[in-house]
């Protein structure tokens, strides 16, 4: 990226927005401990940290939908409590997900003024609505998006254009953007940043929440770091501070995880091969191998292509170049049934929208990919499908055990452990494994490391996508590291540190060979 944006933040002028020892506790987790952190009118105040820092939580509770079990939250001066999202942003504080919370199947300014549409005598004032919409899209910089366009039909960057609109129309003092870039092309990108340039100009504080230190560079006036929830260095420079600094203060983690031992012996023979895999704009080039009995793990941020990568082996997205081999046969690109014929099964990174049906029994999720070996002239036979359910959760210890609960109604360690009863069942050879232990307490992940292991020395090729770093290393027997659509590196488990990986996730710029490596590990240490 090319663009430098000049600091806007007035360094002397009182916080907008302070929190003073904010806690966050969910259970098993103690999300965040004590967080103190402050943005300015007019400043750009960048939030960085791994996965599971804290991040999230933070905004969630700027936003209103998280209230701090302790703690302040301050604004203007004064002590306010947020109950809930509608009371944010009557404050004045916005917030834009990394997953647009926006309707397709609306306009653009129906869902700017979602929530609060112009109206007289329970009459919307459609009129004045538009007017208004095309005036917050004309001071964005983009007159041409039509408000009576659908949202659907809006690429990424639009839709991101018309969150930003809606937080404009409630006349918001402060904007949360949680890693904007992520969808974004590299013009795109820098529009962004113009973008943000002129809100803070105009007094709007900003905090920007990337994995990636360039866009911070470019964009940030001061970077506050979470780890462990807590704010471990605040406020410091965005253009100054040596990355060397930001990473030494991301690495380290108050929190241990038990991970099983590695095995010994080595992997058998490869039994997937990915060769050249290509969607532009995804990924690029992609090559990569896992052998039976092996732990592949990918180290990877938010919008690396990792988890479209996993798709796209799979099935569920057809490459443009390139081809994925299982057992030495090339698979049929862009067919999920191909995929699963050959024994590939994927658990995804969002498992209640794309691997589960929650309104199902723990049963029906576990025979969904193998309801051909329970039927009979096209009758289901119940008692045989429940009967090879119960068999998977009690080989899984899924608890409760009782196969005929609502999914909906587990864990999100034991919904993780259905949806791998479901590929089990079925007897893939070759498991994808997008975030495995997203959503699951602290508790629940070793049960879940453990079976991973368990699954690795019975034979099976495990494919391990992971933005926890420690996670990736403490599982994996080789490593592939992914920035921006390409893998970066390629090497043993035992050749990287977290702070290798971390330098190369958001300082990297271009590929690492192997034998590189040891620099990169001696240089982050």
């Amino acid at each position: 990226m090319s663009e430098s944006v000049a600091p806007t933040a007035t360094n002397a002028s009182a916080p907008l927005l302070r929190v003073e020892g904010i806690v966050k506790e969910f259970p098993g987790v103690r999300a965040l401990d004590g967080v103190d952190f402050d943005v300015r009118a007019g400043e750009v105040h960048c939030l960085l940290g791994q996965n599971g820092a804290g991040k999230s939580t933070l905004i969630k509770v700027l936003a209103g939908a998280h209230q701090p079990d302790a703690g302040t939250i301050v604004w203007r001066g004064d002590p306010v409590v947020l109950p809930n999202p509608h009371a944010a942003m009557r404050l004045g504080v916005a917030t834009i997900y990394q997953e647009f919370d926006l309707v397709d199947g609306l306009s653009v300014a129906e869902n700017v003024f979602l929530g609060h549409l112009p109206n007289r005598l329970g009459f919307t004032r459609r009129i004045e609505m538009t007017r208004a919409t095309r005036q917050i899209l004309a001071r964005l910089g983009h007159p041409e998006i039509r408000p009576d366009r659908e949202v659907g039909l809006l690429a990424p960057a639009g839709k991101q254009l018309v969150s930003m609109a809606r937080a404009l129309s409630h006349d918001a003092r402060l904007i949360v953007m949680d890693e904007p870039s992520a969808a974004l092309a590299h013009d795109e990108v820098s529009n962004l940043f113009r973008i943000v340039r002129d809100l803070t100009a105009s007094g709007v504080a900003v905090v920007y929440i990337s994995h990636r230190l360039e866009e911070i560079r470019q964009v940030g006036d001061r970077v506050t770091v979470l780890k462990d929830g807590r704010a471990v260095a605040v406020g410091l420079d965005a253009k100054t501070t040596p990355t060397q600094t930001l990473v030494a203060h991301m690495t380290g983690r108050n929190v241990e995880y038990a991970f099983p031992p590695r095995r010994q012996r080595a992997p058998g023979a490869d039994v997937l091969r990915v060769e050249g895999l290509t969607r532009p704009g995804e990924f690029v080039d992609v090559s990569l191998r896992a052998g039976a009995g092996e732990i592949v793990g990918i180290a990877g941020l938010v919008g690396s292509g990792r988890s479209e990568l996993l798709e796209t082996v799979f099935g569920g997205r057809k490459p443009a170049g390139g081809r994925v081999v299982v057992d030495g046969r090339p698979l049929r690109p862009g067919s999920v049934a191909a995929a699963v014929r050959a024994g590939i099964g994927l658990a995804p990174e969002e498992r209640k929208s794309q691997a589960l049906v929650l309104d199902q029994s723990i049963a029906a999720n576990i025979s969904l990919a193998s309801l051909t070996a329970f039927a009979t002239g096209g009758i289901l036979d119940r008692s045989k499908e429940q009967d090879a359910a119960a068999g998977q959760a009690r080989a899984l210890d899924l608890r409760p055990p009782d196969v005929n609960r609502l999914v909906r109604t587990l864990s999100g360690g034991n919904q993780q452990k259905t949806v791998l009863a479901r590929w089990l069942l079925r007897d893939c050879r070759i498991l994808l494994l997008d975030e495995p232990t997203r959503g699951v307490d602290v508790g629940a992940r070793t049960d879940l490391y453990v079976l991973i292991r368990q699954l690795a020395e019975s034979g099976k090729a495990v494919v391990l996508v992971s933005s926890e770093v420690p996670e990736v290393l403490g599982l994996a027997d080789r490593v592939y590291v992914m920035r921006d659509g390409h893998l970066i590196a390629d090497a043993d488990a035992t050749e990287l540190d977290e702070a290798a990986v971390l330098d190369l996730l958001i300082a990297g710029s271009r590929v690492v060979e192997v034998e590189e490596l040891d620099g990169a590990v001696g240089g982050a240490a």
